[in-house]
């Protein structure tokens, strides 16, 4: 970082990049001006700024991706890409523009006031955007099948009682309903039809999810993952999708804080106010880890799906699974036993599970070094 003389900051949208350049120093940061966002004048922009290693160039991560990280990188180029969450913003500051922001980025990357989020490889990006199809192909699937019931429900028909929802018995009632009316047929096929599809599209996915987990460089840890009771194979992948390599966090801790599990605290004086969970983290990580928590309201047991699991992995890896198991179902049960909600109990549970999730997933890594030496 000594070496450094330009601090570029980069206000990156869908057809255009502003630039901003700190030199070394004091001064105030001077605007360079807009260039199209095409790796061609990215490329002959770096050129003109100088030498690549005297470089540090920031931009906010946003939906246009890491591709531009990826072509600084290949240069020779420092980049960090930045949490706009956490770019921190002026009191009373009520104009915003692309050259405006650009500078304050310029700014704070010499001030040392950024906080950069971690770049996946393109594997990894390639998984998290597969696990996140999945997750918006079962949203379309939920919204689908609430339309047809929706649709049902105005036309007063009803499933017989004790026929689950959306299983083969409730799939067989359906197919047997008919509309004398031809706009209320073709209505009721379509909707079916929709969710016959999105069905179909959700079994695609989870077969090369599967395949993933079986395969990829990262079936290691999903399998090892696998070995924790209510993290089953979507929900392993999709833990190791989103936070990639875990022994960067050097305590659970830390990666609580990244899927923002963690109480709010309002703490002033003499008083200490704590609340719920701060929700200021990874949202697909919370989720899984919220589902997989309701499953240590049970007693401990190792059986079905969970054995199978668990099956010609590392004995130390089944030792904490286990432990996981007890004390977890102990921490859900005293905080019912207290008064707190179920919802607020298994919430807990979520965030010290994710304790044993990196626990298995840093001995996995770890392992994996080891052998690669």
């Amino acid at each position: 970082m000594k070496s450094i003389t330009k601090y570029v900051g980069l206000d990156v949208s869908k057809k255009s990049v502003d630039v901003a350049v700190a030199d070394h120093g004091r001064e105030a940061p001077r605007y360079w001006g807009k260039i199209p966002n095409c790796p061609e004048a990215v490329s002959k922009l770096m050129r003109k700024l100088g030498d690549p290693k005297e470089l540090l160039v920031c931009y906010e991560a946003w939906p246009t991706g890491y591709d531009l990280y990826r072509q600084l990188t290949r240069m020779g180029i420092q980049c960090i890409v930045v949490a706009p969450s956490l770019t921190p913003v002026r009191p009373g500051d009520r104009v915003k523009t692309d050259r405006r922001d650009a500078l304050r980025l310029a700014q704070l990357l010499r001030a040392g006031e950024l906080t950069a989020v971690w770049v996946p490889g393109e594997e990894d990006e390639a998984l998290r955007d597969l696990t996140r199809a999945r997750e918006d192909a079962k949203k379309d699937l939920l919204a689908a099948r609430h339309r047809l019931s929706k649709f049902l429900l105005r036309h007063g028909l009803y499933a017989p009682e004790r026929v689950k929802p959306w299983g083969a018995a409730h799939r067989r009632w359906l197919d047997g309903l008919h509309f004398e009316n031809k706009a209320l047929q073709v209505t009721f096929q379509e909707y079916l039809h929709a969710i016959d599809e999105i069905t179909e599209r959700v079994k695609r996915l989870e077969a090369e999810i599967h395949e993933q987990a079986s395969n990829s460089v990262h079936a290691p840890v999903i399998q090892a993952l696998e070995t924790l009771r209510g993290v089953a194979e979507v929900t392993a992948v999709t833990l190791v999708a989103e936070i990639g390599e875990f022994s960067r966090f050097t305590n659970p801790r830390q990666l609580m804080a990244f899927a923002g599990v963690t109480p709010r605290e309002h703490s002033s004086g003499g008083t200490t106010r704590k609340g719920g969970i701060t929700k200021a983290g990874n949202a697909h990580v919370r989720r899984v880890l919220l589902e997989a928590a309701w499953s240590y309201r049970y007693a401990p047991a190792l059986k079905g799906g969970l054995r199978r699991r668990q099956e010609g992995q590392n004995p130390q890896l089944q030792a904490i699974a286990w432990k996981a198991q007890n004390r977890l179902r102990r921490k859900y049960h005293r905080l019912v036993l207290r008064g707190k909600s179920p919802a607020v109990a298994a919430t807990a549970v979520a965030r010290e599970l994710l304790g044993f999730v990196w626990a298995i997933a840093c001995k996995v890594e770890e392992t994996r070094r080891t052998m690669a030496a």
